[in-house]
Protein backbone atom coordinates (compact mmCIF):
# COMPACT_ATOMS: atom_id res chain seq x y z
CA UNK A 1 0.00 0.00 0.00
CA UNK A 2 1.52 3.31 -1.44
CA UNK A 3 1.40 6.14 1.77
CA UNK A 4 1.41 9.93 1.79
CA UNK A 5 3.57 11.54 3.90
CA UNK A 6 0.80 14.03 5.18
CA UNK A 7 -2.88 13.48 5.57
CA UNK A 8 -6.03 15.52 6.90
CA UNK A 9 -7.38 15.71 10.03
CA UNK A 10 -10.73 17.94 10.91
CA UNK A 11 -9.51 20.19 14.49
CA UNK A 12 -11.33 21.88 16.62
CA UNK A 13 -8.91 25.02 17.28
CA UNK A 14 -10.43 26.55 20.11
CA UNK A 15 -12.56 25.49 22.92
CA UNK A 16 -16.19 25.37 21.15
CA UNK A 17 -15.05 26.24 17.89
CA UNK A 18 -16.29 24.61 14.68
CA UNK A 19 -13.78 22.13 13.08
CA UNK A 20 -11.03 23.06 10.14
CA UNK A 21 -9.33 20.52 7.69
CA UNK A 22 -5.73 20.77 8.96
CA UNK A 23 -2.57 18.81 7.24
CA UNK A 24 -0.88 16.70 9.42
CA UNK A 25 2.31 14.51 9.22
CA UNK A 26 1.58 10.45 8.59
CA UNK A 27 2.93 8.66 11.66
CA UNK A 28 4.85 5.53 12.04
CA UNK A 29 3.20 3.54 14.12
CA UNK A 30 5.13 1.90 17.21
CA UNK A 31 6.06 -1.39 18.48
CA UNK A 32 2.40 -3.07 19.05
CA UNK A 33 0.84 -0.49 17.39
CA UNK A 34 -1.26 -0.33 13.47
CA UNK A 35 -1.70 2.72 11.60
CA UNK A 36 -5.17 2.73 10.03
CA UNK A 37 -6.59 4.61 6.86
CA UNK A 38 -9.87 5.24 8.49
CA UNK A 39 -12.75 4.39 5.96
CA UNK A 40 -15.71 5.41 7.74
CA UNK A 41 -16.14 7.05 11.60
CA UNK A 42 -19.48 7.18 13.17
CA UNK A 43 -20.94 10.14 15.33
CA UNK A 44 -21.53 9.73 18.84
CA UNK A 45 -23.35 12.17 21.30
CA UNK A 46 -19.90 12.56 23.10
CA UNK A 47 -18.48 13.70 20.30
CA UNK A 48 -20.48 17.53 19.81
CA UNK A 49 -20.71 17.25 23.71
CA UNK A 50 -16.73 17.22 24.37
CA UNK A 51 -16.77 20.01 22.07
CA UNK A 52 -19.46 21.93 23.00
CA UNK A 53 -18.97 22.14 26.96
CA UNK A 54 -15.10 21.57 26.36
CA UNK A 55 -14.69 18.29 28.25
CA UNK A 56 -11.63 15.49 27.86
CA UNK A 57 -10.15 17.95 25.54
CA UNK A 58 -6.96 19.20 27.59
CA UNK A 59 -5.32 21.20 24.93
CA UNK A 60 -5.88 22.65 21.56
CA UNK A 61 -5.92 21.79 18.38
CA UNK A 62 -7.86 18.87 19.57
CA UNK A 63 -9.35 16.15 17.14
CA UNK A 64 -12.66 14.12 17.77
CA UNK A 65 -14.36 10.55 16.90
CA UNK A 66 -13.55 7.66 18.90
CA UNK A 67 -15.70 5.20 16.87
CA UNK A 68 -14.01 3.83 13.12
CA UNK A 69 -13.54 1.35 10.63
CA UNK A 70 -10.52 1.51 7.91
CA UNK A 71 -7.74 -0.65 6.39
CA UNK A 72 -4.81 -1.48 7.75
CA UNK A 73 -1.93 0.79 6.05
CA UNK A 74 0.89 -0.41 8.23
CA UNK A 75 1.90 -2.46 11.24
CA UNK A 76 4.73 -2.22 13.92
CA UNK A 77 7.60 -4.68 14.31
CA UNK A 78 6.24 -6.63 16.92
CA UNK A 79 2.59 -7.15 15.66
CA UNK A 80 2.13 -10.20 13.66
CA UNK A 81 -1.59 -10.21 13.76
CA UNK A 82 -2.28 -7.95 11.12
CA UNK A 83 -0.85 -6.96 7.64
CA UNK A 84 -1.40 -4.12 5.40
CA UNK A 85 -5.05 -4.35 3.51
CA UNK A 86 -6.64 -6.06 6.63
CA UNK A 87 -10.28 -4.49 6.80
CA UNK A 88 -10.62 -3.31 10.86
CA UNK A 89 -13.14 -1.47 13.37
CA UNK A 90 -11.90 -0.49 16.35
CA UNK A 91 -12.91 2.26 19.31
CA UNK A 92 -10.33 5.37 19.40
CA UNK A 93 -9.34 6.98 22.31
CA UNK A 94 -10.94 9.85 23.78
CA UNK A 95 -8.33 12.85 23.98
CA UNK A 96 -5.89 11.20 22.92
CA UNK A 97 -5.42 12.54 18.89
CA UNK A 98 -3.39 10.39 17.06
CA UNK A 99 -5.88 7.78 18.11
CA UNK A 100 -9.19 9.55 17.37
CA UNK A 101 -11.16 9.51 14.19
CA UNK A 102 -12.57 12.46 12.62
CA UNK A 103 -9.18 12.43 10.47
CA UNK A 104 -8.26 10.41 7.44
CA UNK A 105 -5.15 7.89 9.49
CA UNK A 106 -4.55 7.34 13.23
CA UNK A 107 -2.75 4.68 14.88
CA UNK A 108 -3.87 2.27 17.45
CA UNK A 109 -3.09 -0.32 19.77
CA UNK A 110 -3.37 -3.68 17.70
CA UNK A 111 -4.77 -5.78 20.47
CA UNK A 112 -7.69 -3.00 20.78
CA UNK A 113 -8.53 -4.04 17.05
CA UNK A 114 -11.11 -6.06 15.21
CA UNK A 115 -11.09 -7.36 11.50
CA UNK A 116 -14.11 -6.74 10.09
CA UNK A 117 -15.90 -9.45 8.52
CA UNK A 118 -16.84 -10.10 4.67
CA UNK A 119 -20.71 -10.17 5.61
CA UNK A 120 -20.68 -6.45 7.02
CA UNK A 121 -19.79 -3.11 4.66
CA UNK A 122 -17.50 -0.21 6.63
CA UNK A 123 -20.51 2.25 7.34
CA UNK A 124 -21.53 -1.06 9.39
CA UNK A 125 -18.56 -1.41 11.25
CA UNK A 126 -17.75 1.93 12.17
CA UNK A 127 -20.57 2.02 14.79
CA UNK A 128 -19.88 -1.34 16.80
CA UNK A 129 -16.90 -0.38 19.00
CA UNK A 130 -17.81 2.67 21.35
CA UNK A 131 -21.12 1.39 22.11
CA UNK A 132 -20.20 -2.16 22.65
CA UNK A 133 -17.52 -1.10 25.31
CA UNK A 134 -19.94 0.94 26.75
CA UNK A 135 -21.92 -2.32 27.30
CA UNK A 136 -19.64 -4.69 27.84
CA UNK A 137 -18.15 -2.53 30.95
CA UNK A 138 -22.01 -1.57 32.27
CA UNK A 139 -22.93 -5.43 31.64
CA UNK A 140 -19.91 -7.50 32.81
CA UNK A 141 -17.37 -5.30 34.65
CA UNK A 142 -17.52 -4.98 38.47
CA UNK A 143 -18.15 -0.88 37.90
CA UNK A 144 -21.16 -2.06 36.28
CA UNK A 145 -23.18 -4.94 36.98
CA UNK A 146 -20.41 -7.60 37.14
CA UNK A 147 -22.27 -10.11 35.21
CA UNK A 148 -19.99 -13.44 35.34
CA UNK A 149 -18.63 -15.12 33.04
CA UNK A 150 -18.97 -12.47 30.61
CA UNK A 151 -20.07 -14.46 26.85
CA UNK A 152 -17.11 -14.96 25.39
CA UNK A 153 -15.98 -17.05 28.58
CA UNK A 154 -16.82 -20.70 29.16
CA UNK A 155 -20.39 -20.62 30.71
CA UNK A 156 -20.85 -17.39 29.45
CA UNK A 157 -24.09 -18.25 27.68
CA UNK A 158 -26.13 -19.21 30.31
CA UNK A 159 -25.55 -16.61 32.83
CA UNK A 160 -28.42 -14.90 32.15
CA UNK A 161 -30.35 -18.34 32.52
CA UNK A 162 -33.80 -18.27 34.99
CA UNK A 163 -33.09 -14.14 35.24
CA UNK A 164 -34.76 -10.87 33.19
CA UNK A 165 -33.10 -7.78 32.32
CA UNK A 166 -34.65 -4.15 31.69
CA UNK A 167 -32.98 -2.37 29.10
CA UNK A 168 -33.96 1.14 28.85
CA UNK A 169 -33.94 2.43 25.15
CA UNK A 170 -33.84 -0.53 23.51
CA UNK A 171 -33.51 1.26 19.68
CA UNK A 172 -30.73 3.46 20.99
CA UNK A 173 -26.97 2.58 19.90
CA UNK A 174 -26.23 1.26 23.16
CA UNK A 175 -29.86 -0.21 23.93
CA UNK A 176 -29.40 -2.39 20.23
CA UNK A 177 -25.78 -3.42 21.68
CA UNK A 178 -27.12 -4.10 25.06
CA UNK A 179 -30.11 -6.15 23.63
CA UNK A 180 -27.96 -8.62 21.83
CA UNK A 181 -25.24 -8.79 24.68
CA UNK A 182 -28.34 -10.18 27.14
CA UNK A 183 -29.37 -12.84 24.62
CA UNK A 184 -25.43 -13.98 24.07
CA UNK A 185 -25.51 -14.50 28.10
CA UNK A 186 -28.84 -16.04 27.96
CA UNK A 187 -31.17 -14.19 29.84
CA UNK A 188 -34.30 -15.98 29.84
CA UNK A 189 -36.12 -12.62 29.38
CA UNK A 190 -35.18 -9.22 27.66
CA UNK A 191 -37.34 -6.38 28.16
CA UNK A 192 -36.93 -3.25 26.50
CA UNK A 193 -38.90 -0.13 25.65
CA UNK A 194 -38.65 1.76 22.18
CA UNK A 195 -40.76 3.81 20.08
CA UNK A 196 -43.62 0.96 18.48
CA UNK A 197 -42.00 1.18 14.97
CA UNK A 198 -39.05 -0.27 16.18
CA UNK A 199 -40.77 -3.31 17.73
CA UNK A 200 -40.14 -5.64 15.17
CA UNK A 201 -36.47 -5.26 14.70
CA UNK A 202 -35.80 -5.14 18.26
CA UNK A 203 -37.16 -8.18 18.64
CA UNK A 204 -35.35 -9.75 16.10
CA UNK A 205 -32.03 -8.67 18.25
CA UNK A 206 -33.52 -10.66 20.69
CA UNK A 207 -35.86 -8.71 22.99
CA UNK A 208 -38.45 -10.80 24.38
CA UNK A 209 -41.04 -7.95 25.07
CA UNK A 210 -40.73 -4.06 23.94
CA UNK A 211 -42.89 -2.01 25.23
CA UNK A 212 -43.86 1.31 24.15
CA UNK A 213 -41.16 4.37 25.94
CA UNK A 214 -44.04 6.61 25.65
CA UNK A 215 -46.25 4.87 28.29
CA UNK A 216 -43.82 1.92 30.11
CA UNK A 217 -44.37 1.82 33.78
CA UNK A 218 -42.33 -0.02 36.38
CA UNK A 219 -44.73 -2.52 37.21
CA UNK A 220 -45.22 -3.34 32.91
CA UNK A 221 -41.94 -5.09 33.43
CA UNK A 222 -42.51 -6.58 36.64
CA UNK A 223 -45.80 -7.74 34.81
CA UNK A 224 -43.71 -9.20 31.75
CA UNK A 225 -40.89 -10.71 33.30
CA UNK A 226 -43.77 -12.95 35.19
CA UNK A 227 -42.01 -15.31 37.57
CA UNK A 228 -38.87 -14.84 36.19
CA UNK A 229 -36.83 -11.61 38.61
CA UNK A 230 -35.73 -8.59 37.46
CA UNK A 231 -31.69 -8.90 38.31
CA UNK A 232 -30.31 -6.18 36.19
CA UNK A 233 -31.55 -2.72 35.17
CA UNK A 234 -29.62 -1.23 31.91
CA UNK A 235 -30.39 2.28 31.12
CA UNK A 236 -29.18 3.29 27.71
CA UNK A 237 -30.83 6.72 27.52
CA UNK A 238 -30.05 7.39 31.47
CA UNK A 239 -31.91 11.06 31.29
CA UNK A 240 -34.26 11.84 34.76
CA UNK A 241 -37.11 10.00 33.57
CA UNK A 242 -35.61 6.91 32.51
CA UNK A 243 -33.30 6.57 35.90
CA UNK A 244 -36.05 7.12 37.65
CA UNK A 245 -37.98 4.43 35.74
CA UNK A 246 -34.89 2.54 36.30
CA UNK A 247 -35.25 2.86 39.87
CA UNK A 248 -38.77 1.86 40.10
CA UNK A 249 -38.41 -1.28 37.98
CA UNK A 250 -35.65 -2.54 40.55
CA UNK A 251 -37.72 -1.55 43.69
CA UNK A 252 -40.43 -3.75 42.24
CA UNK A 253 -38.02 -6.42 41.43
CA UNK A 254 -38.44 -8.77 44.24
CA UNK A 255 -35.23 -7.55 45.72
CA UNK A 256 -32.90 -9.04 43.16
CA UNK A 257 -31.91 -5.62 41.13
CA UNK A 258 -29.53 -3.87 43.21
CA UNK A 259 -28.20 -0.87 40.80
CA UNK A 260 -29.29 0.79 37.99
CA UNK A 261 -26.40 1.24 35.75
CA UNK A 262 -26.24 4.37 33.47
CA UNK A 263 -24.08 5.76 30.42
CA UNK A 264 -24.73 9.60 31.97
CA UNK A 265 -24.13 10.39 35.55
CA UNK A 266 -26.34 9.89 38.08
CA UNK A 267 -29.59 12.19 38.61
CA UNK A 268 -30.67 13.75 42.10
CA UNK A 269 -34.02 12.33 42.16
CA UNK A 270 -33.11 9.24 41.13
CA UNK A 271 -30.81 8.66 43.40
CA UNK A 272 -32.66 10.34 46.57
CA UNK A 273 -35.34 7.65 45.42
CA UNK A 274 -33.13 4.97 45.45
CA UNK A 275 -32.41 5.57 48.76
CA UNK A 276 -35.76 5.33 50.31
CA UNK A 277 -37.67 2.51 51.66
CA UNK A 278 -36.13 -0.96 52.84
CA UNK A 279 -34.93 -1.86 49.35
CA UNK A 280 -31.36 0.22 48.19
CA UNK A 281 -30.85 0.83 44.63
CA UNK A 282 -27.71 2.51 43.35
CA UNK A 283 -27.51 4.27 40.28
CA UNK A 284 -24.14 3.17 38.68
CA UNK A 285 -22.80 5.47 35.89
CA UNK A 286 -19.83 3.61 33.99
CA UNK A 287 -17.69 5.00 31.30
CA UNK A 288 -16.58 2.55 29.20
CA UNK A 289 -12.89 3.53 27.74
CA UNK A 290 -11.90 0.07 26.15
CA UNK A 291 -8.40 1.63 26.43
CA UNK A 292 -7.75 2.25 29.78
CA UNK A 293 -5.83 -0.48 31.57
CA UNK A 294 -8.58 -1.12 34.15
CA UNK A 295 -11.29 -2.39 31.21
CA UNK A 296 -8.66 -3.91 28.90
CA UNK A 297 -9.96 -7.28 30.72
CA UNK A 298 -13.03 -7.09 28.95
CA UNK A 299 -12.33 -5.10 25.74
CA UNK A 300 -9.60 -7.39 24.11
CA UNK A 301 -11.47 -10.78 24.64
CA UNK A 302 -14.44 -8.47 23.25
CA UNK A 303 -12.69 -7.36 19.70
CA UNK A 304 -12.11 -10.83 19.53
CA UNK A 305 -15.36 -12.27 19.86
CA UNK A 306 -16.65 -10.14 17.60
CA UNK A 307 -14.23 -9.85 14.62
CA UNK A 308 -12.88 -12.01 12.12
CA UNK A 309 -14.42 -14.66 9.86
CA UNK A 310 -15.37 -17.00 13.23
CA UNK A 311 -16.68 -14.02 15.42
CA UNK A 312 -20.29 -13.48 16.68
CA UNK A 313 -20.23 -11.03 13.43
CA UNK A 314 -19.53 -13.32 10.93
CA UNK A 315 -22.11 -15.91 12.44
CA UNK A 316 -25.22 -13.56 12.33
CA UNK A 317 -24.93 -13.76 15.98
CA UNK A 318 -24.19 -9.90 16.30
CA UNK A 319 -25.81 -7.32 14.14
CA UNK A 320 -24.33 -3.77 13.57
CA UNK A 321 -26.27 -1.14 13.82
CA UNK A 322 -28.37 0.53 11.04
CA UNK A 323 -26.13 3.32 9.30
CA UNK A 324 -27.06 6.94 8.56
CA UNK A 325 -24.55 7.96 5.78
CA UNK A 326 -23.40 11.77 5.76
CA UNK A 327 -21.79 12.25 2.31
CA UNK A 328 -19.21 14.92 2.13
CA UNK A 329 -16.00 13.42 3.42
CA UNK A 330 -13.93 15.31 6.26
CA UNK A 331 -16.17 18.13 5.14
CA UNK A 332 -19.15 16.60 6.47
CA UNK A 333 -18.46 16.86 10.15
CA UNK A 334 -20.42 19.53 10.95
CA UNK A 335 -23.09 18.64 9.40
CA UNK A 336 -22.60 14.95 11.10
CA UNK A 337 -22.32 16.32 14.31
CA UNK A 338 -25.44 18.64 13.87
CA UNK A 339 -27.37 15.54 12.51
CA UNK A 340 -25.95 13.18 15.91
CA UNK A 341 -27.71 16.19 18.46
CA UNK A 342 -30.53 16.62 16.57
CA UNK A 343 -31.56 13.02 17.11
CA UNK A 344 -31.65 10.22 15.31
CA UNK A 345 -33.90 7.12 16.17
CA UNK A 346 -32.31 3.52 15.70
CA UNK A 347 -29.39 4.93 13.44
CA UNK A 348 -26.07 5.21 13.58
CA UNK A 349 -24.18 8.17 12.16
CA UNK A 350 -21.48 7.86 9.68
CA UNK A 351 -19.20 9.95 7.34
CA UNK A 352 -16.46 9.06 5.11
CA UNK A 353 -12.97 11.02 5.79
CA UNK A 354 -10.81 9.90 3.00
CA UNK A 355 -14.29 10.85 0.48
CA UNK A 356 -14.08 13.15 -1.42
CA UNK A 357 -16.44 16.29 -0.40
Amino acid sequence: MSLPSTYLAATVPSPQSPTTLTTKPLPTPSTNQVLIKITATAVNPVDWKMRDYNFYLTEYPAILGSDASGTIAAVGPNVSTFTPGDRVFFQGIIGNYAASTFQQYCVMPAELVSKTPSNISDEQAAGISLASVAVVTGMYDSTGHGITPAPWAEGGSEAGKGKAIAILGGASSVGQYAIQFARLSGFTRIITTASVVHKGHLEGLGAHVVLDRKVAKAQDFVDAAGEVPISYVFDAISMKETQVLGVEIAKKSKGTAKAVVTVLGAEKEAEELGKEGDQQVEIRPILGIGASPKLRHISEPMVKALGGEDGWIAKGLFVPNRVRVVPGGLGAVEEALKTNKEGVSGEKVVFRPNESA
